[in-house]
């Protein structure tokens, strides 16, 4: 079969390697659709601390399953279903704590295990003990499910926040992830007016003509800052969350929020850049919380399928590219060119 291999940072490979053989307590899956995402492209470039070389890529995993282990029990051939990628080892303390997103051993799909741009793969017991595996529902395409491992992030992302009905958030970004949080922000928490910031006006515009933001800024040319402020009569942002890798959005979000404000540090930064300036009195005096956000737990990854099922938060439309297996390598161009959306790997 066909599989996209990680080998070292810029050599990733198209090969002819071994079909799965399934585990006694393993499920293999022919992949239907394995969705790509910035993560992919940095780990292409730079490598990835939780990669082994060599490893099959690809961890927002969508497929049918073609054989299941003799003690698998709860699970048939034919049956189509989604993976979750961060696999939690269940017995650190925050499993204990249920916090499984922050895993001390977490294992990751695509990284430690084979992952999905291939044309099969194996479900590792270790994703079945998690509870990891997710049935799709009816009508929910592939492609849709490979999509529910972002969806599950920004939920994770924004059920640490509080947002409630009314209230204004910005959201820096126009990639996938940015366009998810402003569907969740308003259609599963009732924000009042979202606000979404990137300094690509092409990707922008592409951005905002699917999911509506109330208003967008251009930060290549206008400042997001007296623009929020502009917007909300002075008052600031009461959630601001910074889907990017660039810490000058971080600091941005602090001198935007709101009194009491809420940030979500969504976005990782480079490793060669990963501090910030803070003015830590505008977090003391205007009494503002910041918070990270890694990866979801498993319930999540449930309550994303549920979402994109009841069509409360589509994914669909935000999957602007599919990309055949066997051009796989050019699924890096188009998540670094800026010019897709969600981009999609199809065996």
């Amino acid at each position: 079969m066909k599989a996209l291999r990680f080998h070292a940072p810029g050599d990733v490979r198209l090969e002819d390697v071994p079909e799965p053989i399934c585990g006694d307590d393993e499920i293999v899956i022919a992949v239907r659709n394995c969705s790509a995402c910035g993560t992919d492209l940095k780990t292409f470039r730079n490598g990835h601390p939780a990669i082994t070389p060599v490893t099959t890529m690809g961890h927002e995993i969508a497929g049918q399953i073609v054989e299941v282990g003799r003690n698998v029990a709860g699970w048939r051939v034919g049956e189509r279903v989604q993976s979750i990628a961060a696999v939690p080892c269940g017995d650190c303390h925050e499993c204990r704590k249920g916090w499984p997103s922050i895993c001390q051993n977490q294992k990751l799909m695509g990284f430690w295990y084979d992952g999905g741009f291939a044309e099969y793969m194996t479900v590792p017991a270790a994703v079945l003990a998690a509870d990891g595996l997710n049935r799709i529902p009816d009508g929910v395409g592939f492609a849709e499910a490979s999509a529910a491992e972002p969806l599950a992030c920004a939920l994770n992302g924004q059920e640490q926040l509080g947002i409630q009905e009314g209230d204004v958030v910005v959201v820096y970004g126009a990639g996938p992830i940015a366009c998810m949080h402003t569907r969740i922000a308003r259609g599963v928490y009732g924000a009042g007016q979202v606000v979404m910031i990137n300094r690509r006006p092409g990707r922008l515009a592409l951005a905002a003509g699917l999911v509506q933001p109330d208003a967008t800024v251009d930060s290549s040319t206008t400042d997001p800052v007296d623009e929020v402020m502009k917007l909300t009569r002075g008052r600031g942002a009461d959630f601001v969350i910074t889907a990017t890798p660039a810490g000058a959005n971080q600091e941005e979000a602090l001198t935007m929020a709101a009194r009491n404000g809420r940030i979500c540090f969504f976005g990782g930064l480079p490793k060669t850049s990963p501090t910030i300036t803070c003015d830590s009195n505008l977090i003391h005096y205007r009494q503002l919380h910041i918070h990270g956000a890694n990866a979801w737990a498993p319930a999540q990854h449930r309550r994303a399928m549920e979402y994109i099922a009841s069509g409360q938060l589509p994914v669909a439309d935000l999957i602007t590219d599919h990309i055949p297996l066997a051009d796989a390598l050019g699924v890096f161009d188009v998540v670094g060119g800026g010019r897709a959306i969600k981009v999609t790997v199809e065996p």
